[in-house]
């Protein structure tokens, strides 16, 4: 059987790969040319005034 310690440092192991993997995936999904569009609109919504929500 596996010790508590050893397990306690594989899933604080692993959690540090998973949010790392999550963290490259957020930085790719953003710096995709595909998304600049929205990501422009969303940056200038800000400063457009209308009464209505973006599209």
């Amino acid at each position: 059987m596996i010790e508590h310690a050893a397990m306690v440092l594989l899933s604080k192991s692993m959690g540090v790969v998973y949010f790392f993997c999550v963290f490259v995936a957020v930085i790719i999904y953003a710096c995709l040319p595909r998304n600049k569009k929205s990501f422009d609109q969303a940056a200038k919504s800000i400063l457009m005034d209308e009464d209505k929500p973006c599209p």
